[in-house]
């Protein structure tokens, strides 16, 4: 087996490939990368729960002959339920309790089933509910390119681990943003798939009016795409399904995407809230790059972006999701819960749940998606003009922030809205956007930059994402904390 350096350095395709060709053993594999979390997980807090012998043992056993036989993994620590294994959610109260959980979430079942081997959970704020992993049930997760900074949100946990080489590849969810932002601030690829690509049973059809969704963080193109591959599709059961892709994510990469039509958002369209120059910077750059490569750029951007009640409708059905979470935490539990047993904000989202009548949350839905055909038109088009193929835009609106700035009890809101301002529309409109690894700032931290096609359309997206991948390739520049 190659020594652990350079194995660290292989995404997870290159560990599958090891073992497919007998290269490496699944318990060598597992064994290394147990030692690199051990190194380094003290100085990140990425990994919260462990399960290193149990991973020994399904490593040493007849693991599944899937495409990822043997390679390491790690689940974030909310909704992908492994039974036996602990899960908190980031809630204080579960944490406290211990919980376990009693059955796979079927995305769990498909982990396995591809040959993954399961080495723990990863760290996640309470409920997935803001952008920085700093709960109070588990503490912060610190970025490994600068451990005073955030690793963000809410799957930071996944993010500071792949990042720092623990694992080549990780789990991650969105809501809002929180697959992309964590490769944003952590220099990773990160795809949030189409509305319903991955199912979220079988104890969730869909969540948060169906803005979540389930994906990876990983160091490549080709790592995002073929474990989507083996993520994807519908479950019985499901509420609906997303639309078929034309064939396996895994033979888009490389495939030339033709020349495509990209129109260019570089600053906040709301009011307030003034273009961070480093994300400003990383957008123009990659704007330059898509025209260098032959395509055609211009800026442009739905103009349904600039609609202030996006936000407030936004506000709603995540504060009524929230509110039904932990009320079916509490039947569970079997008891009332308390602000004791609750993070400050997600009490306060749970409080202004309860509030909402179901006129008013079947109002902010009936909005959301009349803005979404809105949305969707500028990518389709009409009779007055062509539609695009692609929005680059940032991320986010600047690059990490160092820790405590968005938990700020005074400031961390004001803050959070200035910062987000690019991602939650596209859980709202269920379409396919990914975050590169394209820039860095002056002072050494990640910027993500993202690209947005029309719904169903990651193939396209994984298209241009190899390409750029090959024009400015990224997996060889590491964080001062890696393995």
């Amino acid at each position: 087996m190659q020594p652990d350096t350079d194995l660290a350095r292989l995404d997870a395709c290159g560990h599958a490939e090891l073992v497919r060709t007998g290269q490496a053993t699944p318990r060598e594999l597992v064994d290394a990368a147990i030692a690199r979390i051990e190194a380094v997980n003290p100085t990140l807090n990425a990994v919260i729960h462990e399960r290193f012998e149990r991973a020994r043992s399904e490593a040493d056993g007849p693991l599944p002959e899937g495409p990822f036989r043997g390679v390491p993994f790690l689940l974030k620590d909310l909704d992908a339920h492994q039974a036996g294994e602990p899960h908190h959610g980031g809630l204080k109260v579960l944490a406290r309790e211990g919980w376990t959980a009693p059955t796979d979430a079927h995305l769990t079942r498909r982990v396995v089933e591809a040959g993954l081997v399961v080495l723990g959970r990863t760290n996640t704020p309470e409920l997935g509910t803001t952008i920085s992993t700093e709960p109070e049930s588990h503490g912060a997760t610190h970025n490994p390119w600068d451990t005073a900074h955030s690793a963000g949100g809410s799957s930071g946990g996944s993010g500071a681990a792949v990042a720092s080489l623990m694992v080549p590849a990780a789990h991650a969810s969105d809501g809002g943003g929180s697959i992309r932002i964590p490769a944003s601030e952590n220099g990773l690829v990160g795809l949030k798939p189409t509305r319903a690509r991955v199912s979220q049973g079988p104890g969730t059809g869909d969540s948060w009016a169906g803005a979540t969704v389930h994906g990876t963080v990983t160091r490549t193109v080709r790592d995002t795409a073929a474990l989507l591959d083996v993520l994807a599709g519908a479950e019985v059961g499901d509420p609906y399904p997303a639309p078929p892709l034309p064939g396996p994510l895994a033979d888009e990469v490389g495939r030339d995407p033709g020349r495509l039509r990209i129109g260019v958002l570089d600053h906040p369209l709301l009011p307030g809230s003034p273009a961070d120059p480093d994300a400003r910077d990383a957008v123009d750059a990659t704007a330059t790059l898509l025209e260098q490569l032959g395509h055609m750029v211009e800026p442009g951007h739905p103009h349904a972006m600039e609609e202030e009640q996006f936000q407030d409708t936004f506000t709603v059905v995540v504060a009524a999701s929230v509110a039904h979470d932990l009320d079916g935490w509490a039947a569970e539990l079997g008891r009332e819960l308390t602000p004791d047993d609750v993070e400050e904000r997600n009490w306060m989202f749970s409080q202004l749940g309860h509030a909402v009548t179901a006129p008013q949350y079947l109002d902010a839905v009936a909005w959301q998606q009349s803005w979404t055909r809105r949305m969707a038109s500028w990518w389709a088009g009409d009779r007055d003009r062509h539609g695009a193929d692609l929005l680059v835009c940032p991320v986010l609106n600047g690059p990490p922030p160092p820790l405590g700035w968005i938990t700020d009890p005074v400031e961390g809101l004001d803050r959070l809205t200035a910062i987000m301002q690019y991602t939650a529309q596209f859980n709202v409109t269920g379409q396919p956007a990914i975050s590169l690894p394209l820039w860095w700032n002056e002072a050494g931290l990640p910027i993500g930059v993202q690209l947005v096609a029309a719904f169903g359309r990651e193939d396209l997206l994984i298209r241009i994402a190899s390409q750029l991948e090959a024009a400015r390739p990224w997996a060889d520049r590491l964080p001062a904390v890696h393995a």
